[in-house]
């Protein structure tokens, strides 16, 4: 990734990513899901969420308001 991006969160769950990125997008915050899940065996890797890093703060109080990402 370009370096006008930061890693948000990471999930293991590809519904909880897109839950996330739908949530940061009716926010005006721009983000990216990258699935760094292995394709033949799910168990392995993550699912990684970026935005621009002028947004970082902003993306991460959002979540934490909406109770997404509790690990």
């Amino acid at each position: 990734m370009a370096n006008d991006f930061s890693k948000i969160c990471d999930t293991n769950n590809l519904i909880e990513a897109e839950l996330i990125k739908q949530l940061l997008f009716e926010n005006g915050i721009d983000a990216t899901v990258l699935n760094k899940r292995d394709s033949s065996y799910q168990a392995f890797g993550v699912i990684e969420i970026y935005c621009h890093t002028n947004q970082l703060l902003q993306a991460i109080q959002l979540i934490k308001n909406n109770s997404i990402n509790e690990e």
